[in-house]
């Protein structure tokens, strides 16, 4: 006699099942080398249902960037804000409030984890006006209310040294935004990357030096030569 045929489970699934699925595929494959088709298998749903939803691809990774980048900065932007209206703010406090969220979510796999943290490397680097345009999108306008924090701390800044320190930061965090293990055998085992603690106060040191060091080689406009009494 024939064995019964299993049940087939049937799981509901919503956008954030299909933008998980997203996040991986385009994570490993690139943007160009996932397809709707498989991104709709992964997700276990219709590709039609894709489309209802995002329309097209660039749609798709659109609501998927967005959605990772819009919890970050948000996290960033309010902890940037709280310490602006308490006052007194230090170089050191401004740094760890950019690069904290980014790192803790590059490190939680339920928060995107590595593959984010490939997206944002892949796309951010990218000289393609689409992707150009997404991270502008993404990450302009909290970019520019950091570089105007990071002069607040140090009036001496410039606006250009700012801008500079600002992608320095962002440039060196993101390489550490999820934890590979070469910081443990670069050292031998005397640290490791999987320490957020450690990774941000050390990042935190070192980027505010750079910029301290920026705002005291700024040139000082000469002073007036003091003219001779007259008798």
């Amino acid at each position: 006699m024939p064995e019964p045929l299993a049940k087939t489970r049937i799981k509901p699934t919503s956008k954030e099942d299909i933008l998980d699925a997203a996040e991986r595929l385009f994570a490993k494959l690139g943007f160009d080398g996932a397809s709707m088709r498989e991104i709709a298998q992964s997700a276990g749903v219709a590709q039609a249902l894709l489309h209802y939803h995002f329309r097209t691809k660039e749609g798709l990774f659109e609501a998927m960037f967005a959605r990772r980048s819009g919890a970050i900065n948000r996290i960033r932007l309010a902890r940037l804000e709280t310490m602006i209206a308490r006052g007194n703010l230090t170089v050191e406090e401004i740094v760890d409030s950019l690069l904290r969220p980014t790192v803790e979510a590059g490190h939680d796999p339920s928060r995107g984890g590595h593959s984010f943290a490939n997206l944002i490397l892949t796309t951010g680097a990218s000289n393609n006006p689409w992707a150009q345009g997404l991270i502008a999108a993404s990450y302009d306008a909290m970019a520019k209310r950091y570089i105007a924090a990071l002069r607040m701390a140090l009036p001496d800044l410039s606006l250009a040294d700012a801008t500079w320190g600002y992608l320095f930061i962002i440039g060196s965090a993101l390489t550490q935004m999820s934890p590979t293990g070469r910081a443990d055998r670069l050292s031998e085992g005397a640290t490791s990357d999987r320490d957020t603690e450690a990774l941000l106060s050390r990042a935190a040191r070192f980027a505010a030096a750079g910029l301290r060091a920026f705002a005291e080689a700024r040139p000082r406009p000469a002073l007036p030569e003091a003219k001779p009494p007259t008798i």
